[in-house]
């Protein structure tokens, strides 16, 4: 029995009555009726009520308690007169009748705003005073079931035979496509650590090692901008690695992972499992984004090649983009509309309205030859009522937009699911891109095995070449990002030689790793889901600092701990830096 308390205040029932119980918490209310005061405690399990005798020093003192202040309560359980029921709590058939109450922790100065309240307080001040913020039972419910789900996580990687094992915090500096975090060196003037954007190097020389199958909840860190699924400074992955994997071995133990969390710590129904595959190719023709939201039933048609026989300039030797609504839509719908579209980029959005007789309706239908409409109805499967909005530049410019023109349209007419999860797989990514400048570079994990192997790299075009690359989406997020590795010297080599790299940019740059793969590498695979994405679509919350302890603001500050500050002279001298600002 602990000193402070024997019971939680949410454990006492109507078993109690009669029984002297100590609760300890915070004061969340306080009400006074004279003769009486009621308090209501709270702890991290729930509130109790306990009320005073009618001796006049305990109402004086019970009434003048700050309200959350630390408060320990020992006194008889004893049932509810029938009026004061509170049917919205657990405890609420029971009260304790107060025999001593004591000040723990008393709140000394004025609360920044109301804990525990449903009252719109500024998110600076919510971060500024994190640890009131989390008081709230919203946020603490958040923390206990971020808490439960790590658990899950964990026990179901090691149910399948996945070796825990924690990699260095402090690494060397690595191109992986953001920020380092740089960590300057005492002992070693001029060269610095760096914060690892994700374990990816290390995970894959654990392969190397021998170990077969490897997780963790890994923290990683990047210095970027924040979003709302993402915040700056840290964030954690389940990372997980597998040797002599393949994709598919990879798919297989994942996948039941995430789907069997997401039935477990949520209400949601979770929709096709096993989750479908989508080539990377079909979701952006489809869908306009390599993170679909399967929610929403609208798709993408194209179009362009039947807008090449219209007389619609601004269409011809185009990209032409098509999104198909069955109903008919007000003049004050498009025209707000419009505004939409144009605020995004585009120059306008062209449509159509289907009559009953078929007949077309719409700023573009003179364009269209007579001869040509019932192709189109045929095309886009048109019917009597439906609106067809029409979307056209360069290839990746309109694919861009009609995914945010479907996005839009599902949530302008309600559309999108709101009580499922929908998963998939985006698969068959490509091998490369052109960079803004026009110049060949890796699409996503350079360290990505291209389908084809070394053939591919010698015989296809650059831009066909697929990889071996993976991502998990969920609701229009992007869960994780996956690959199959590219271990093999050769292949390796050739892969960086197209995307300009020498063999000594890359045994500078990633020196440990090309290494280690010249003592024989196995073959792996891996993949690491976003551990705060999930909860956050677990918690159904809008902002990703929601389910974080002590997340940074969206300007990468600590506002509770002042983070970054400023540090001493002493300080920087000893790592052997001055500043220049």
């Amino acid at each position: 029995m602990s000193y402070y308390h024997t019971h939680t205040c949410n454990e006492i029932r109507l078993e109690d009555v009669g029984k002297k119980v100590k609760i300890a918490g915070f004061v969340e209310t306080i009400r006074d009726f004279g003769g009486l005061v009621f308090l209501d405690i709270r702890d991290m399990y729930g509130i109790t009520q306990v009320v005073t005798s009618g001796r006049t020093e305990d109402v004086d003192f019970a009434s003048h308690i700050p309200v959350e202040s630390s408060v320990m309560v020992e006194g008889i359980v004893r049932k509810r007169d029938e009026e004061t029921i509170n049917e919205k709590l657990d405890t609420g058939l029971v009260e304790i009748r107060i025999e001593t109450i004591e000040i723990l922790g008393k709140r000394t100065k004025e609360l920044p705003f109301e804990v525990n309240t449903n009252q719109e307080v500024r998110e600076d001040l919510r971060l500024q005073y994190r640890y009131l913020d989390l008081r709230n039972t919203r946020l603490k419910d958040n923390l206990m079931l971020r808490a439960k789900v790590l658990q899950f996580l964990r026990e179901q990687m090691i149910e399948q035979g996945f070796l825990e094992v924690q990699t260095p915090i402090l690494t060397s500096s690595s191109p992986e496509g953001a920020r380092d975090y740089l960590v300057p060196s005492r002992l070693h003037a001029g060269q610095f650590y760096a914060l690892p954007q994700a374990p990816q190097q290390f995970k894959q020389l654990l392969m190397v090692s021998g170990i077969d199958k490897y997780f963790q909840i890994a923290p990683c860190f990047r210095d970027e901008d924040a979003r709302a699924d993402r915040c700056p400074g840290e964030f954690y992955q389940l990372d997980m690695e597998m040797s002599y994997a393949t994709q598919e071995d990879v798919f297989a133990a994942i996948e039941p992972v995430i789907y069997h969390t997401f039935t477990k710590f949520s209400d949601k129904k979770v929709s096709q499992y096993p989750f479908p595959r989508i080539p990377y190719q079909e979701a952006m023709l489809k869908y306009g984004s390599d993170k679909p939201d399967l929610r929403n039933p609208l798709f993408i048609i194209d179009l362009t090649e039947f807008f090449q026989c219209c007389t619609f300039k601004p269409f011809i030797g185009r990209t032409v983009r098509a999104i198909k609504v069955q109903k008919h839509l007000s003049k004050g719908f498009h025209e707000k509309f419009l505004e939409y579209a144009m605020s995004i980029g585009m120059p306008g959005l062209g449509y159509l309205e289907i009559q009953e007789d078929l007949s077309f309706k719409g700023p573009i239908d003179k364009f269209i030859p007579e001869e040509k409409k019932q192709e189109l109805i045929n095309l886009a499967q048109l019917n009597q009522g439906d609106t067809i909005f029409f979307i056209s530049d360069n290839e990746k410019r309109a694919n861009e937009f009609a995914g945010q023109i479907r996005t839009e349209l599902g949530k302008r007419l309600e559309l999108i699911q709101e009580d499922i999860f929908t998963f998939c797989w985006i698969v068959d990514f490509p091998m490369y891109e052109l960079d803004e400048h026009g110049k060949i570079s890796f699409c996503h994990n350079p360290f990505s095995m291209p389908q084809g192997g070394i053939e591919a790299l010698r015989e296809k075009k650059p831009l066909d070449i697929l990889a071996y690359q993976y991502d998990i989406v969920c609701n229009g997020i992007e869960l994780s990002s996956g690959a199959v590795r590219n271990h093999d010297i050769e292949i390796m080599e050739k892969a960086f030689a197209i995307a300009g790299y020498t063999k000594e940019d890359i045994e500078r740059k990633f020196a440990a790793l090309y290494q280690a793969f010249q003592y024989g590498a196995p073959p792996h695979a891996g993949i690491a889901p976003g551990v705060d994405r999930m909860l956050m679509l677990l918690t159904n919350s809008d902002s990703i600092r929601e389910v974080i302890a002590f997340p940074m603001n969206s300007k990468a500050q600590d506002l509770m701990m002042g983070a970054p500050g400023t540090v001493s002279k002493e300080q920087l001298k000893e790592v052997h830096i001055k500043l220049d600002i």
